[in-house]
C-alpha cells in the first residue's frame, strides 16, 4: 500500500511538471489579451481524469501556478492555482457521475465543465481582483479558444492512453 501511495505522489509530481512545461514552453502569444495560448489545459484535464480529485487538483494547480510565476504572470498565480485545481476536480466528479457509461460523452462534458470554470474564473479574477472591470471580457474569446484546444488535445491523449494496457492498468489501480 505504501508503494502505491509513493507511485501516485510521484505521478502527480510528474503531471505538475508536465503541466508547467506544457504551459510555459509551448506557448503562442495572444496580442489581444497580452497573454498566450498553451497546451497546459490538456494536462490539467488529464490530471483530473487520471489522478483523482486530490492528486489531480494539486498537480493541476501547482503546475499551472508555477508556469505563471516562471512566465512573469505572478499576479495570476493565486487565481491560477485555484482555477486549475477546480478544473481537475470538476473533471473527476463529472466523469464519476457518468459511472463508466458513455466514456466519450463523459470526457466531453467534464472538459466543457472544466473549461467553463477556467473562462469564468479568469473573467471574475480580472474583473474584480485585478480591477479590470468590464474590460476583462476582452479575454473571454481567447480563453474559450484555449479551452477548446485543451479539450480536443485531452481527448486525443486520453484515447491514446486507453489503448495502452500498461498505462490503463497503472491509472486504474491508482
Amino acid at each position: 500500500m505504501k508503494l502505491k501511495k509513493i507511485q501516485i505522489l510521484v505521478t502527480a509530481a510528474l503531471f505538475a511538471a508536465i503541466i508547467c512545461v506544457a504551459t510555459f514552453v509551448v506557448k503562442i502569444p495572444s496580442p489581444a489579451t497580452n497573454g498566450y495560448f498553451n497546451l497546459g489545459d490538456c494536462f490539467v484535464i488529464l490530471s483530473g481524469m487520471l489522478l483523482g480529485p486530490v492528486y489531480g487538483a494539486l498537480a493541476a494547480g501547482l503546475g499551472s501556478a508555477l508556469a505563471d510565476i516562471l512566465s512573469g504572470y505572478a499576479q495570476y498565480a493565486p487565481a491560477t492555482f485555484i482555477i486549475k485545481a477546480l478544473m481537475a476536480l470538476s473533471v473527476y466528479f463529472v466523469i464519476k457521475a457518468f459511472k463508466g457509461k458513455a466514456p466519450i460523452a463523459s470526457k466531453l462534458c467534464s472538459g466543457f465543465m472544466a473549461e467553463t470554470i477556467m473562462v469564468l474564473g479568469y473573467f471574475g479574477y480580472e474583473a474584480i481582483i485585478l480591477d479590470y472591470g468590464i474590460a476583462a471580457a476582452g479575454s473571454i474569446f481567447s480563453n474559450v479558444m484555449q479551452g477548446t484546444v485543451g479539450i480536443i488535445a485531452a481527448l486525443a491523449v486520453s484515447s491514446a492512453i486507453s489503448k495502452s494496457k500498461t498505462l490503463t492498468e497503472f491509472f486504474r489501480k491508482g
